[in-house]
Order: structure tokens, then C-alpha cells, then sequence
């Protein structure tokens, strides 16, 4: 059958075509299927990892969240700043004004909008610290990483520590050896390391990211730049007061009995094919 996807009914319908029974409802087709252990109508997206020495430069990350570096633990004058952009954030002015919620009623947002112009929130996370950097620019680029840089270097205990990791993904603002050259030029105390690719999971900032998208940006209903840029930096300062660092409990270990399983799935996909 042409179909990628089933409705419940579409499965109701075939069963009574088929003979399987002479009558049945979408409903109880549904109330079936919700009990199953399988649910073939479920699925997310997935990116296996491809990247030569995933392993190896994945574990390096794990490995300072726990402060850990080339098998030595770091010591009170070592820091570790996990950084990110996230890029085109619109402010959409909403063509009717958003009404509150009454009772019995939630609120309405309306469902067009005017483009209001969009920027990029680049920002640092210090892991263990839990101290929040950030700034707002039109665009990403190599200039607003510099800001941004500057902003957390240019301060204690930064400025004097002995070393402070960059842990970064593979943007086109901190890519390949230039940008790990030139933040030691920026800096000789900074040492860039970066996640293996499609692996923004491995980037603690990614996490506040998904806070700030649930708690500032969404519904997205800004009348200007400068408001929302105001919001997302009004936010920052909330969050930072009383901020903890993440629990992260993944290890290197947890990494190698996870990459194992995947390869051992991915043999079996291959053979099934």
C-alpha cells in the first residue's frame, strides 16, 4: 500500500476488508495498538555518528566536563567554557495583540505575523561554575566569537588562570586548526576543542539554549530587535543568579557502550538490507 504512515482507521478499514474481522472501530484499533510493545507509527530523527576518531575526540569533551585532561585532573586554575551560537532568532510582531488567558480560556496568539528582523545570541557557559556569558550581533562570524571571547577573557579568574578550554562545535565562526590557531593568538591561555560533528548534544550550552527557547522565545511575539534582545539579556542575568552546573553524568565509558550498541545495530541494518 502506498502509504508511509497508517491512521488508526485506515487500519480498520483494511482489517474489515481482508476478512481479518467483520467489523472494528478506529477507536479500538487504537486502544490495541496503544497497548503493543511496538509502535510502528513512532519515529525521531537520527544522525548516526561518521566523523573519523568520533570516540576519541567526543571523549575528550567528556573527559574535561569532568575535569579531567590527557588523563590528569585539572587543577582550581583550569576552566572549562562550553560555547555556541544560536543563530537567526526573528522577532515577530503578531498582526493582532496577543489577549491574555481568562477562565475557560487560554491564551491567544495570533497566527500571522510581520518579520521585525532577526539576530544571532552567541554565548558561554562555564561548566563547573556556573557563571552565563552572552551578547547579541546581527549575524554569526568570526567578529561576534571575538566579542564574546573578549567579554569572558578580559576578566578574573580568566585572564590569569593557566588554562581555559573552549569547547565548541564546527561553525564557520571557531572551524578547523585557523580557529584553534587563532584563539591561542587571541589569547595564549585559551585552548580551543571541538566536538566531533553532529554532535551538538556533546555542548552543554545547547542545554540552556533549550531553556531559553521555552522560556523567552516561545510564542515568539516581539514588537523590535531591541525588545527582543532585551528579553533574551534580561533572561541571561535571571538565569545566572541562581544557576547550578548541569548534572552530567555521561562518561567515556557510557560513550563506548553506546557507540558499541549503535555499531552492532547498524550491522544489523546492513544485513537486513
Amino acid at each position: 500500500m502506498p502509504f508511509s504512515r497508517l491512521s488508526r482507521d485506515d487500519i480498520a478499514q483494511q482489517a474489515v476488508q481482508r476478512g481479518i474481522v467483520a467489523s472494528i472501530s478506529g477507536a479500538t484499533v487504537w486502544r490495541w495498538l496503544s497497548a503493543d510493545a511496538i509502535h510502528p507509527w513512532c519515529y525521531r530523527s537520527w544522525i548516526w555518528p561518521r566523523t573519523p576518531h568520533f570516540e576519541q575526540k567526543a571523549g575528550r569533551v567528556l573527559d574535561l566536563y569532568h575535569r579531567t585532561w590527557n588523563g590528569k585532573i585539572l587543577d582550581a586554575s583550569d576552566f572549562v567554557i562550553s560555547c555556541d551560537e544560536k543563530t537567526s532568532i526573528q522577532a515577530r510582531r503578531r498582526l493582532v495583540p496577543t489577549t491574555a488567558s481568562i477562565a475557560g480560556r487560554v491564551a491567544r496568539v495570533e497566527h500571522e505575523y510581520e518579520r521585525k528582523g532577526a539576530l544571532a545570541y552567541v554565548a558561554a557557559w562555564d561548566v563547573h561554575r556556573a557563571r552565563l556569558f552572552g551578547l547579541c550581533r546581527p549575524s554569526t562570524g568570526i567578529a561576534g566569537f571575538h566579542d564574546l571571547v573578549d567579554r569572558v577573557m578580559n576578566q578574573e579568574p580568566y585572564r590569569s588562570a593557566r588554562r581555559v578550554f573552549w569547547i565548541t562545535d564546527n561553525g564557520s565562526s571557531h572551524r578547523g586548526t585557523k580557529a584553534i590557531d587563532r584563539l591561542r593568538g587571541w589569547y595564549p591561555n585559551a585552548i580551543m576543542i571541538h566536538t566531533p560533528v553532529h554532535a551538538s548534544w556533546l555542548n552543554q550550552v545547547e542545554i540552556f539554549f533549550s531553556v531559553l527557547q521555552r522560556k523567552v522565545l516561545t510564542p515568539n511575539d516581539f514588537n523590535n530587535l531591541e525588545e527582543l534582545e532585551g528579553k533574551i539579556l534580561s533572561f541571561q542575568s535571571l538565569y545566572e543568579s541562581t544557576a547550578k552546573p548541569f548534572e552530567w553524568k555521561f562518561t567515556r565509558d557510557d560513550l563506548k557502550n553506546l557507540l558499541a550498541r549503535l555499531s552492532a545495530r547498524e550491522q544489523e541494518y546492513k544485513m537486513a538490507a
